[in-house]
């Protein structure tokens, strides 16, 4: 069987590495699978095998703009598209596995358009977030607003990813999606939580059988890996709370973490990984700052190290982070959004409420003495 998957990015970043997973494991049974992707030129030398490209750097620079002025994400890429399509009939997939089809890359409306000619094709498509059934946003928790369960109307935070500075065009974007992604035979959709599922069956996309189907880890990668990173940065005596994210930003809960630097003594020490050039230069003086890593075998070294994986999300899906983490040994503590909760399995990782910073350093409290208390019995 010829699979074909397109997802933003190539075994980068969580979506990334979860297409070259299940690329693996595919590959494993005999199939033949390619993944097409837009953002970035860097994909892993092992993953290269499997990676087409769908457009270039220009283009995504081109669609972005677009997005800024025009408010049409997802509605640029237009040449890049048509090339991709052109390909994409030559190698003639049997499977069709949708991931992020938004990220400046590709034109969702040919994308679909090509779909709906292969009736015959099967078509999957999971959904890492919920930009597919809005008229703008990936997220809607924070602004509290359900527009997108009958019609977007206007737009209430136009300048949160996919960010437009000119005219809120979402009212017309939402009819172009459902024009888009409804009526297509033989789709699954697919998503890595209950909660994720649940929103999908009350938007446009309820015509479609939903499965969840939890995101894995590499187990193999994610689990304890002893090193010098406490040597290395210096902090041998220090109770380490992580953090790590692609993106770091609001919604991310970056501002609890700069909140939680003020609230901790000097016992601590908070460790923040995917922090961009910028933010670095801004960092409290007790927060040590790591830029993105693309290698997994780093991240589990770091998350091995911690005393504490701290995870402030105010909005997600199923963060892969918490799995991480807990594979390493290292507890979690995470805020109580999304599908946050089903992905925490240990006894010793908590669930808190959004935003309580004093219940989380109790907990890390209680944790940690705890910890020390298991080490002076062993």
């Amino acid at each position: 069987m010829r699979v074909l998957m397109i997802n933003s990015v190539c075994g980068i970043g969580s979506t990334g590495r979860i297409c070259t997973d299940l690329a693996q494991e595919m590959e494993a049974k005999g199939h033949e699978v390619k993944i097409a992707y837009g953002r970035s030129d860097t994909v892993p030398e092992k993953f290269r095998k499997y990676a087409v490209q769908i457009g270039n750097s220009l283009g995504v620079k081109a669609h972005v703009l677009r997005t800024r002025l025009l408010d049409e994400h997802g509605l640029g890429s237009s040449r890049a598209t048509q090339k991709f399509l052109q390909w994409a009939d030559s190698y003639n997939p049997d499977l069709l596995w949708l991931h992020n089809i938004h990220g400046y890359y590709i034109n969702y409306e040919l994308l679909f358009q090509w779909i709906k000619s292969r009736p015959n094709m099967q078509v999957k498509w999971t959904l890492h977030d919920c930009w597919a059934f809005t008229g703008h946003c990936s997220y809607f928790t924070m602004a509290k607003c359900e527009q997108w369960q009958t019609h977007c109307s206007y737009c209430p935070q136009t300048r949160r990813y996919p960010a437009t500075y000119g005219k809120d065009n979402c009212k017309r974007n939402f009819d172009r999606k459902r024009a888009a992604f409804t009526g297509v035979k033989n789709l699954t959709l697919i998503t890595p939580s209950k909660w994720l599922a649940d929103l999908t069956r009350q938007s446009f996309l309820r015509e479609y059988p939903v499965e969840v189907r939890y995101n894995t880890i590499d187990a193999n990668i994610f689990k304890p890996t002893p090193s010098d990173f406490r040597e290395r940065y210096g902090l041998q005596d220090k109770i380490i709370v992580l953090g790590v994210a692609n993106v770091w930003d609001e919604r991310k809960g970056l501002n609890d973490f700069y909140k939680l630097a003020q609230m901790l003594d000097d016992r601590y020490a908070i460790v923040l990984v995917g922090l961009s050039k910028k933010q670095m230069k801004a960092l409290p003086k007790n927060v040590c700052g790591i830029q993105r890593t693309n290698s997994p075998q780093e991240l589990a070294a770091i998350y091995t190290a911690a005393d504490v994986f701290f995870n402030p999300t105010y909005e997600d899906n199923y963060p892969t982070v918490n799995l991480e983490a807990e594979a390493c040994g290292t507890r979690v503590i995470t805020y109580d959004a999304g599908g946050a909760r089903e992905t925490v399995h240990s006894s010793t990782s908590q669930i808190i409420e959004v935003g309580d910073l004093q219940k989380t350093i109790k907990r890390m409290s209680i944790g940690n003495e705890q910890a020390a208390n298991k080490d002076e019995t062993a």
